[in-house]
């Protein structure tokens, strides 16, 4: 089991600012430094950055959406940051949503297709063979690296919650990577990546399985729950009422909470939406466990809180730290700091 961090959630964390932290985490004995793609800096470029300034730390994306870029171009960008790290990235792949599509002109339909086809077409790409695919979205014709690289193998991942884009990551994939989800949901989706797998003879055991839980660590609780609720806020508004993460939380058992939110938002804008979030949410109930969001004053809780997580099932269990002052940087390295 590995501790990883992520450096992309609640604030801006500058580039350099990053790489330093990537540095600091592999000092104190993580596994992985993730990053996301959305509007803020580029995973692949930024991870570069990193592995030249690290060692031993594995470098992964979550997730890099299929819609920026063809499958041949990422191809040749994973073959070449697997070489440049020696053979550390873990390239998590995602549909994202079709607002994320329509900043490329993208199409968002028959997201299980294009998922595995984009990745049938990345991982024969990053071989350095020659690479002849006709799918039903996807082409790729007559290419090939120009070098044989030194670390052919690029680790898959897929970003998934339902039941078909986790049941094709068992089959398909090299693993899941799972966001927003508590640990009942997390056995589930263990299974049924794990179902899959069987059903393709793979051994479910070869697979990693990434799951994500957001900490923010403060003497000051509320202010830990205040930033994490600001967090929060954006994926309950994420999407239409019933889906998307809104559906997500009401699985967890929050529908009502959600709508709350909701309304609360449709009538004050965001930060009246904000403060219609529960503690409960964040604290859980005798019925209901929390979201996966820390809110804890000493790093022995946030250990303590993220057992359950463990025990769930994740191999990998990647903490975005979530910062409560404007020095994104600078509270990040006392978290890492903190870490024993």
């Amino acid at each position: 089991m590995n501790f990883d961090v992520e450096f992309d959630s609640g604030a801006f964390y500058p580039a350099v600012g990053a790489v330093e932290l990537a540095q600091m985490a592999e000092d104190r004995g993580f596994g992985a430094v993730w990053k996301g793609e959305s509007n803020s800096t580029d995973p692949l470029v930024l991870l570069s950055a990193m592995a030249a300034k690290t060692r031993s730390i594995k470098l992964g994306t979550a997730i890099y959406h299929i819609f920026g870029r063809s499958p041949v171009t990422l191809g040749i960008q994973a073959a070449t940051l697997n070489d440049l790290s020696d053979g550390r990235l873990l390239l998590g792949l995602g549909v994202a949503n079709q607002p994320i599509a329509s900043w490329h002109s993208g199409t968002f339909d028959k997201p299980i297709r294009r998922i595995r086809e984009y990745a049938d077409i990345v991982r024969q790409v990053a071989t350095g063979e020659r690479v002849e695919y006709a799918g039903e979205i996807y082409r790729a014709s007559s290419f090939k690296l120009s070098w044989r690289p030194s670390h052919p193998k690029v680790p898959i991942l897929f970003a998934g919650l339902g039941e078909q884009m986790t049941r094709l990551a068992g089959r398909h994939a090299d693993g899941v990577v799972v966001n927003m989800a508590n640990p009942p949901m997390i056995r589930e989706i263990v299974k049924r990546v794990s179902q899959g797998a069987r059903d393709a003879n793979r051994d479910p055991e070869q697979l990693e399985y990434v799951i994500k839980v957001r900490v923010c660590m403060n003497p000051d609780r509320d202010k830990a729950k205040a930033k994490l609720k600001q967090v929060l806020t954006f994926y309950m508004l994420a999407g239409a009422e019933g889906e998307g993460y809104n559906a997500l939380f009401a699985s967890m058992g929050f529908g009502a909470e959600a709508r709350a939110v909701r309304e609360a938002y449709e009538r004050g804008g965001f930060r009246a939406g904000q403060a219609a979030i529960p503690d409960a949410m964040l604290d859980g109930d005798a019925t209901r466990p929390p979201v996966p969001m820390v809110a804890a004053t000493t790093i022995e809780e946030v250990r303590d809180r993220l057992q359950p997580y463990l025990e769930a099932g994740a191999t990998r269990l990647v903490i975005p730290y979530v910062p409560t002052t404007e020095d994104a940087v600078g509270e990040s390295r006392r978290f890492l700091e903190s870490w024993r």
